[in-house]
């Protein structure tokens, strides 16, 4: 595994302390008469850690870049080959752009698309996909200044697209935001390079939502926000799990895994929505770590959604929103355990 940095190791260092006065250690909130329940620091906050995630290596990430006063939901942050951080407001599907010195841009204007997850082909162009509302989900592409949209997979093909991440060939793998937790309507399928061959590679998950790669293109991970769950594939090519290729990695607590990314020593990085924090699973699906929002304890920037690693380097930029909270939406920075794992979009 790569090197942490100093501020990594020093933030795990200080984390007990700060804790002590979260409420994410121990601690007792007042004396319970014998037979009584009472709360701790650990139970007392609107999100509390589960007890198998508390000893966790733990850091507390930075407000980065405000994007809004209001709770806009954001999605998608991707990273383009100039150094800027693309990014939606998946309630009016806008596509928005943040350079290196941080003047913010739009390239989509609002549309019905609802466009939430995004990634980036190597011609530059911008894959987007879109809910729909939730009912006529799609995948669009535009040219880097928004123009020249072009339908990938159209509506009437029937998902809710969610999120969607490319493979070294030029193909990629989709979500189907799409079921309930007893009635799994959706999956994780791939789009051949050709861009018309469509595939299911995982049926039948409930609101199939984040997917992600491994460094060397033979893992797939997708995040089942409907039953709470992070699977792990196996692939023996683009579409074909191997025999034994298909588990269930890992069954969070709480709410929910919404958007991953993995860096370039294979470990993933999951946004737990609802919880605002990210928890780090190393190759294997075996958690190593944590990044917590701040406020979460008082019940601000819940609503986690996604992040992105800057090329060439382990910086974490996580997008989430404070819903009615005040606090509106928001772009945290923390340090990653290695590097950005080099992507489609900059080979």
């Amino acid at each position: 595994m790569t090197t942490q940095r100093p501020r990594l190791r020093s933030l795990a260092r200080a984390f007990p302390i700060l804790a002590c006065l979260t409420g994410t250690a121990g601690g007792t909130l007042a004396h319970a008469a014998p037979g009584a329940l009472a709360y701790d620091l650990r139970t007392h906050g609107p999100v509390p850690i589960p007890p198998g995630e508390r000893d966790l290596q733990t850091v507390v990430a930075q407000p980065w870049f405000k994007v809004s006063d209001e709770g806009v939901p954001l999605e998608g942050p991707s990273f383009d080959r100039a150094g800027d951080l693309l990014f939606t407001d998946a309630g009016t599907g806008r596509v928005l752009r943040l350079t290196p010195d941080r003047r913010l841009s739009t390239i989509v204007p609002a549309n019905a698309l609802n466009l939430g997850g995004l990634a980036i082909h190597k011609d530059g162009r911008i894959f987007a996909a879109g809910t729909g509302g939730f009912r006529h989900g799609s995948i669009v592409s535009v040219r880097a200044d928004g123009s020249d949209l072009r339908t990938i997979v159209p509506a009437e093909a029937g998902y809710v697209v969610n999120d969607l991440v490319f493979d070294a060939q030029g193909g990629f793998y989709f979500t189907d935001f799409r079921g309930t937790s007893t009635d799994p309507k959706g999956g994780a399928y791939y789009v051949a390079p050709d861009l018309t061959t469509v595939t299911p590679v995982l049926p039948n998950l409930a609101l199939a939502n984040g997917v992600a790669l491994s460094p060397d293109g033979k893992t797939l991970w997708v995040t089942e926000f409907g039953r709470n769950l992070l699977h792990r594939v196996d692939l023996a090519d683009a579409t074909t799990p191997t025999p034994l290729g298909t588990t269930v990695a890992y069954h969070f607590t709480g709410p929910a895994p919404d958007s991953m990314r993995a860096d370039a020593d294979g470990n993933l990085y999951v946004a737990l929505y609802g919880q605002g924090r990210v928890l780090v699973f190393n190759r294997n699906g075996i958690p190593i770590g944590q990044v917590l929002l701040p406020g979460r304890d008082e019940g601000h920037n819940l609503r986690s959604t996604s992040m992105a690693l800057r090329p060439g380097t382990g910086d974490l930029l996580i997008v989430a929103n404070d819903g009615s909270g005040g606090r509106g939406s928001t772009i945290f920075e923390a340090h990653a355990f290695a590097k950005a794992l080099r992507l489609f979009s900059h080979q």
